[in-house]
């Protein structure tokens, strides 16, 4: 398997999480312990709150994970939406740790980088100059800034470097600086599955929409979207999308024909067999790759759910290693030339 969808917890942000007052923030508990506490987690003490990578490598070579794409997890992203002269530093640094993982463990690791979002040209600059280090195949952003055509204007510079250089852009749910997130408020009944099933499922809905039914792409054909969790409901949603189409907009190329023909990969983290088997019908084997969210749980789940979904033994290769495979090696290649070209 080649895992597209790895979160990482770099210890290297230790000293700013204790400098913080809010969390995610590292702090002394009533026993003295030092802990990291994030919102809506129990506290972790240090010792397993960052990821190594000896314990993760060990997970992959368990799991026969050949490789790991790591990227930023989610309730360590507020580096992103720091201003830009605390957030341009603790990305850089992030990004750095990230390809040196890459270089010390050759063909087990690459990486998307973290970028400082507050401000666009220089998340753009980041971008450019973590491309040129060994292992980074491009960057990944928040799903709320592809929620509408006109959220994603603002994205234009990144796409155009992820273009230039045929880099990956990981479109993962999550806010942009200043959005107030999560939507549901944690004495909420069901918080966590409205959250983190109702609304991110929904939410990457919305960028699946903006990213293959407007012509938001089309100036960046050489860029590579990758978009989580099957790109939320749309594979069960598509249907409903045609046959108001077929009624409001009679003359219109249907949905399912543009969901198809997008340049968009999803992946299958997260769910099971019968999604997967959908997701399958609509977009096409050739656009799925494996993810897990970089855990064991993650791992089995989706092992298992590929071994039952009814796709076929290619697709199921494909998914499982094929697609990542060809999407890293057309990263790979672009590097050398322009390696070569200096």
């Amino acid at each position: 398997m080649i895992d597209m969808h790895a979160h990482w917890r770099p210890a290297e942000l230790a000293d700013a999480l204790r400098a913080r007052t809010r969390e995610p923030r590292i702090l002394r508990n009533q026993d003295g312990v030092e802990v990291l506490k994030s919102p809506r987690m129990n506290e972790e003490p240090l010792a397993g709150a960052f990821d190594r990578v000896d314990f993760h490598l060990d997970r992959m070579d368990r799991q026969a994970v050949r490789m790991s794409v790591l990227s930023l997890l989610g309730s360590f992203c507020w580096i992103e939406s720091q201003p830009l002269e605390v957030s341009a530093p603790l990305c850089r640094v992030v990004n750095d740790r990230l390809s040196a993982i890459c270089q010390e463990h050759p063909g087990r690791f690459a990486a998307y980088a973290a970028l400082p979002l507050t401000d666009i040209s220089a998340a753009a600059a980041e971008l450019e100059r973590t491309l040129e280090l060994p292992g980074m195949i491009g960057a990944q952003l928040p799903g709320n800034a592809f929620l509408t055509r006109s959220d994603a204007e603002a994205m234009r510079p990144l796409l155009e470097v992820g273009n230039h250089h045929r880099a990956v852009l990981f479109v993962h749910h999550g806010p942009r600086p200043g959005d107030a997130f999560p939507k549901v408020a944690g004495d909420t009944d069901n918080a966590r599955r409205r959250n983190g099933t109702l609304d991110m499922q929904a939410s990457l809905s919305s960028v699946m929409v903006t990213l293959s039914l407007t012509d938001y792409l089309a100036s960046y054909p050489d860029v590579m979207i990758h978009v989580h969790n099957l790109g939320g409901n749309i594979p069960y949603e598509v249907e409903r999308m045609d046959h108001r189409c077929l009624l409001d907009t009679p003359n219109e190329e249907l949905p399912s024909s543009r969901f198809r023909k997008a340049t968009v990969y999803v992946d299958c983290n997260s769910f099971g067999p019968r999604a997967i088997e959908a997701a399958v019908r609509l977009y096409g084997a050739d656009r799925i790759v494996c993810g897990t969210d970089g855990t064991e749980f993650g791992c089995d789940w989706t092992r298992e759910a590929l071994a039952e979904a009814q796709i076929g033994e290619e697709a199921r290769e494909q998914i499982l290693n094929g697609n990542a495979a060809a999407i890293l090696a057309r990263v790979a290649r672009n590097a050398q030339r322009e390696s070569a070209a200096v």
